[in-house]
């Protein structure tokens, strides 16, 4: 395949996190341990939600579509790592480049959306808890799902045919551990102009929008909480944020790192060991944040765990709160 006029690359390397042989074998068994905590963890909350009535809610809707971008996204990068390291090889081909691209960016722009699409469900059942049956009914939370899938795989194949174009000279290195945007732009001997007019565009409306979102979202939440009188019921409300707040938080702040610092970074390891972090680590500890804190959750995930107390059947879009009353819920 021709990525530009002028040259013909049929593969690329990549250099991983380290070139000590020594650090191979305890780099592998790291990263197998953490993939394995990452595909069974996250389809255990799959698995769930689709099998327990309690759990059939747009929190949990959302959670499980979640955990199935995560399982797709660290299987995006993960595997194709550990095989080069077993087989002590660090070539990736140009079309398998490209291809885990397409499918990298597809599934972290997912985890975004979804990200802040939890954190408008968080917002309704919160600041409009009496409408929330309402406004979260299932063909809404479908219709989400469905969109950021759409927006998600049209930008994905933008950025991907972007690069194409690109032509590619003798330094084939990519110092990464799989084949991430920016340092394919930075390898090009071709005008990358456009290119980097396009990654930038992208970030700011696909990871600066939706982040500006989930800020107003939970400021009106704050808001509303502080308007509780019960402290009791300020700490429940609260604590049905803190979960996703964790997960947010570290995502975005070592996702946003890597890019913005990259201009700084392209010439180091930095930016990939960053990068394990929202790659690796953040959708191993999804499950834990998610399911330790949440008692409908671990009675789920327990086999013949009776149903927490006074958790009863909910309806689809019955808000996991107790009483309500006043706009507010404890």
């Amino acid at each position: 395949m021709a990525p530009g006029n002028d040259t013909q690359i049929s593969e690329f390397l990549l250099l991983g996190l380290s070139d000590e042989p020594e650090l191979q074998p305890v780099i592998f068994g790291l990263f197998l341990s953490m993939y394995l905590i990452i595909v069974f963890g996250n389809l255990l909350i799959v698995l769930a939600v689709s099998s327990d009535s309690h759990l059939h809610t747009p929190m949990y809707f959302f959670l499980a579509n979640l955990s199935f971008v995560d399982i797709c996204f660290t299987s995006t990068v993960v595997p194709k790592m550990l095989w080069n390291i077993q087989t002590q090889s660090k070539v990736i081909t140009y079309a398998g480049c490209i291809t885990q691209m397409y499918f990298f960016l597809l599934f972290v722009e997912l985890d975004i959306f979804l990200l802040t699409v939890m954190a408008y469900d968080r917002f309704v059942a919160i600041c409009h808890p009496l409408n929330y049956m309402v406004i979260m009914n299932p063909r809404l939370c479908g219709l989400l799902v469905l969109v950021s899938w759409i927006m998600c795989a049209l930008n994905s194949l933008l950025e991907s045919l972007m690069v194409l174009r690109l032509s590619f000279c003798t330094v084939l290195e990519i110092p990464h551990f799989f084949c991430e945007l920016n340092q394919m732009i930075q390898l090009a001997c071709s005008d990358t102009f456009l290119n980097n007019m396009v990654m930038y565009s992208g970030i700011m409306l696909l990871a600066g929008g939706p982040f500006v979102g989930i800020l107003y979202s939970y400021s009106k939440i704050v808001s509303s909480i502080r308007g509780i009188s019960s402290a009791q019921g300020k700490y429940k409300a609260f604590s049905t944020c803190v979960s996703h707040l964790s997960v947010v938080s570290l995502f975005y702040c070592t996702g946003l790192g890597v890019y913005l610092s990259s201009a700084a970074t392209q010439n180091s390891h930095s930016s990939a060991t960053a990068s394990v972090v929202y790659t690796v680590v953040t959708p191993m500890l999804n499950p834990f944040i998610y399911s330790l804190r949440n008692k409908d959750m671990k009675g789920a995930l327990i086999l013949g765990a009776p149903a927490p107390a006074g958790s009863g059947k909910r309806s689809w879009a019955q808000p996991p709160f107790g009483h309500c009353s006043f706009g507010h819920c404890w």
